[in-house]
């Protein structure tokens, strides 16, 4: 074996381990937002330096394999791949150690209404999230650009899941005005969810430029093969 493709997989396996690192990440952040678990949550907010040491030790693997050999064709676009996608994983990182941080600031003893939760739907939009993430994982190690295009369609889910939501938020702000301090944190919660779904779909797009050499951005999440 080259030393090149030596490089490659283990930076290969890097991106993996950081990859479901960051999905257990959004799990224990979710649990802990949903259950109200402070002591969850303060693991996930203390597990975020892992992430960030991974992000250290890829950006600087991708650097190393560029200078070093000067990969070209498919090497050079996993290579350029895993750069941009290791930036989006910090990033879904930073966004789960959001949401711990809200459940770790809410009041002693008061979780989340389970009405707030069934009405906003943030648990199916936390679901369809983490779903986005796997197919994102599998279509990476099994090199499949099918399984990465049907995150497109998902993140369709997560955006409505967003807007309708202000509606819902303001209502109940309205009709529980002690609450009113937990409904906005949700609201801003659910806005740092879409956005991690934007990253998944990022994520995506370079999944594909790496396998198909196709460029997918502006392209619109809607008509993924187009």
């Amino acid at each position: 074996m080259k030393v090149i493709d030596q490089e490659i997989r283990s930076l290969k396996n890097n991106v993996s381990e950081m990859w479901s690192l960051v999905r257990q990440q959004l799990f224990n952040a979710g649990e802990a937002m949903l259950s109200g678990d402070k002591e969850l949550a303060y693991k996930v907010i203390s597990r975020e330096r892992r992430v960030n040491a991974f992000e250290l030790k890829i950006d600087s693997d991708c650097e190393d394999i560029i200078a070093l050999y000067a990969p070209v064709a498919i090497d050079l676009r996993f290579v350029l791949a895993m750069y941009k996608i290791n930036t989006n994983l910090e990033r879904l990182g930073d966004f789960a150690e959001s949401i711990a941080r809200f459940a770790g600031n809410l009041p002693e003893g008061e979780p989340v209404d389970p009405d707030l939760i069934k009405e906003t739907r943030v648990q199916i939009m936390l679901d369809e999230l983490l779903e986005m993430l796997s197919l994102a994982q599998e279509a990476f190690e099994k090199e499949d650009s099918e399984i990465a295009s049907r995150i497109f369609l998902k993140d369709n889910l997560v955006d409505e899941i967003n807007v309708a939501s202000t509606k819902i938020i303001a209502n109940y702000i309205e009709t529980h005005p002690g609450s009113a301090l937990i409904g906005l944190y949700m609201a801003g919660v659910i806005r740092k969810m879409e956005r991690f779904g934007d990253h998944c779909t990022n994520i995506a797009e370079e999944l594909i430029f790496y396998l198909d050499a196709k460029v997918m951005k502006h392209i619109g999440k809607a008509d993924p093969k187009a």
